[in-house]
């Protein structure tokens, strides 16, 4: 077989056959593998709405619709029923003021406001901390757990916020995110607003988004402030030997 010169040309005809063979198995990798991530993040999630309301025999997802919020964007609603009784709905809610920026999780929630159960969908919080909001409201200590609670008359805040749920220990800002999350969720269902910065939910309406530029502005400034808390909270932590 005769050896191709080395010339500009042969070089640039080489590298570009090179990249038109990987581009197409690339291609051909992602068709053949995006129905299999597709259909584990639907099981995931099929999953995640049996853990937050168990018992239903409808599918919550063939039946999901939205719920627009007064911010803009819009909520997905995941109904659970067991023949014609509703028991509950599966929230897929959000928040942009975790530590790291997003957390979802997933809500369920009784028609009556009741917290069922919740499920972490995504975080990119601390490794060690942001975990434990897997597990860490919904254990048995009091001031700990929200399940069961009715939001029906009051939102879920901190302690120190003014409220009677406790933080994740040295993860603040998560823990009130978090709790953000979840009020968003039956704010949104409940056609409410939730106002992160004074823990109220009003009425949706024209005369509450005119004022909601001054809030979200005022919370911008107050997650700020607590963001610097936290970060030092963990060089503290870093330097008696904990990990963050």
């Amino acid at each position: 077989m005769a050896k191709l010169k080395s010339t500009l040309l042969n070089m640039f005809l080489s590298l570009t056959i090179i990249c038109i063979v990987a581009a197409a198995i690339l291609a051909y990798v992602d068709q053949e593998t995006a129905p299999l991530i597709a259909n584990g993040k639907k099981q995931k999630l099929e999953n995640a709405i049996r853990d937050v309301i168990p018992g239903f025999d409808n599918s919550p997802l063939e039946d999901m619709y939205s719920i627009a919020t007064s911010k803009g964007d819009s909520l997905k609603v995941y109904p659970a029923k067991k023949g014609t009784e509703l028991l509950g709905v599966a929230i897929e809610s959000f928040t942009m003021k975790g530590f790291s920026g997003e957390i979802r999780i997933l809500v369920g929630l009784k028609p009556e406001g009741e917290i069922i159960d919740y499920a972490i969908l995504q975080h990119a919080e601390t490794p060690g901390l942001g975990d434990k909001m897997d597990t860490w409201f919904k254990t048995d200590k009091k001031n700990q757990n929200i399940i069961g609670r009715n939001l029906s008359g009051s939102t879920l805040k901190l302690n120190k916020d003014g409220g009677d749920v406790d933080a994740i220990t040295a993860a603040t800002i998560t823990s009130r995110a978090f709790l953000d999350a979840v009020n968003r969720a039956y704010a949104t269902y409940t056609n409410q607003e939730w106002d992160s910065s004074s823990g109220a939910t009003t009425s949706s309406g024209e005369a509450t988004d005119s004022t909601s530029g001054a809030t979200d502005t005022s919370d911008s400034v107050t997650d700020s402030t607590s963001g610097a808390t936290e970060a030092s909270t963990e060089n503290t932590d870093a330097n008696s030997g904990a990990t963050k």
